[in-house]
């Protein structure tokens, strides 16, 4: 496939495939926290100063961020489902944000942005495609696009490269699979175990399938490009289009109401000052504190549990749904009633007038691999019944109450594993 003018990646190794396809899953893991610190910074009632129609638009943009959001999740698990095909592990892990340029190519930065103008406008340059010339939004640095990097500079190590776009990576990546493909052969490259891919049988999307070898990823490449920045000259159902559409759709509510604010006062705030982040600021009020360290066990927990998935080893089918559905649900049932609660919740009071937006705070990346079986669903369990715990009691302080469905929901988690386990020692 032709790379519209982008300079080529150099892919000779697989360690280099590795580097670039954990780049990709960082990619992927940032921009789905993007959508949802957006998505959860939303507005939800009439009482925080929007009309009834106004409200309708906001639900309309929230449904479209989550469906974006769910196509994301889908990526990362095609990126990691490449990753475990030729025989490297899965990468939950990424700089906490904001991510600057440092991390990249000079013209991609990651932040956690309250859904507005400003917001879209950088969604939409992230998710632009190959070869099209858009400004990021105002306060990002585009930085120099001249390269930085030295076109032989290859040794027995993988290192950066120079890309652009979300698709330009990925077609280096579909190039570089090729080319080892060409030197070693099918079956010297697609060296993992085909049963730990993740799939539509125990996933919601009909689009996810087994990467076994080259035909296989490149199915998968093109399901992840076509879906954020469209099929070549066709962006409009893109990832790209969506936001292009809601931006059009919220400067002419603007225009209507030029007062008109969707979105909570919300900032990213830590619990505790990340070693990656210059300038963190940091949760004050101790309720707010509670709440928020109940959102990033969670979010943990979501990571230990993929990273099971992936590295599962001795796990029955059974037991594998359960893990995937156990993530699944975490997000769709946890998260998105447990996100707007946290933006309705203040900093401190150092910050008047401001709520709190989760940072999505990441552990040493250790953390997340749990590879021996048994201990692994004990420490899940262990986790669930803590967590349930915390937020049964967080549930009796005022305006908090709806965290008693969360606990249930965490409860519940816990017992499924539980049989697992009970069952498992019954026949041992």
């Amino acid at each position: 496939m032709e790379q519209s003018g982008e300079p080529p990646l150099l892919v000779d190794s697989r360690e280099e495939m590795v580097y670039l396809l954990g780049q990709a899953c960082e990619l992927e893991h940032g921009l789905l926290s993007e959508y949802l610190y957006a998505q959860f910074s939303l507005k939800r009632d009439v009482s925080e100063g929007v009309t009834p129609e106004q409200l309708t638009r906001i639900h309309a943009w929230e449904q479209t961020i989550i469906d974006v959001t769910k196509q994301e999740m889908l990526h990362l698990s095609f990126a990691t489902n490449i990753l475990t095909a030729i025989g490297a592990a899965p990468h939950f892990d990424r700089p906490n944000f904001p991510i600057l340029s440092r991390w990249y190519p000079p013209d991609v930065e990651i932040a956690l942005l309250p859904f507005g103008e400003r917001a879209l406008r950088h969604f939409m340059f992230l998710e632009r495609p190959e070869g099209m010339r858009l400004r990021d939004a105002e306060g990002f640095n585009a930085g120099d696009l001249t390269s930085q990097y030295l076109a032989d500079d290859k040794n027995l190590t993988a290192g950066p490269e120079e890309w652009h776009t979300v698709g330009h990576l990925y077609r280096g990546i579909e190039t570089g699979l090729a080319h080892l493909v060409d030197q070693h052969g099918e079956a010297g490259v697609f060296i993992g175990p085909p049963a730990a891919q993740a799939t539509t049988q125990v996933f919601e999307w009909p689009e996810l399938i087994a990467v076994t070898d080259l035909a296989s990823a490149s199915r998968a490449i093109e399901v992840i490009v076509e879906q954020g920045e469209g099929a070549r000259g066709d962006w409009v159902n893109s990832h790209f289009g969506k936001f292009v559409g809601i931006l059009e759709d919220l400067l002419a509510v603007r225009a209507a109401d030029p007062a008109f604010e969707p979105a909570r006062p919300v900032i990213p705030a830590f619990l505790h000052r990340p070693p990656d982040v210059d300038d963190a600021t940091l949760v004050e009020d101790p309720l707010t504190r509670r709440v928020v360290a109940l959102f990033n066990a969670v979010y943990e927990v979501i990571l230990q549990l993929q990273a099971r998935y992936f590295v599962h080893h001795g796990e029955t089918p059974d037991e594998l749904e359960t893990l995937a559905k156990t993530v699944k649900h975490l997000m769709n049932w946890v998260m998105r009633q447990l996100g707007p609660l946290v933006t309705s919740l203040p900093v401190g009071a150092a910050f008047p007038g401001k709520t709190t937006g989760p940072a999505f705070d990441m552990v040493r990346p250790s953390f997340f691999v749990l590879p021996h079986r048994e201990a692994a669903w004990k420490i899940l369990r262990e986790r669930f019944i803590r967590l349930g715990s915390v937020a049964d009691e967080l549930s009796h302080e005022g305006g908090l109450a709806a965290l008693s469905d969360i606990a249930r929901t965490l409860n519940g988690f816990a017992a499924d594993l539980d049989a697992h386990l009970q069952a498992r020692a019954r026949t041992s």
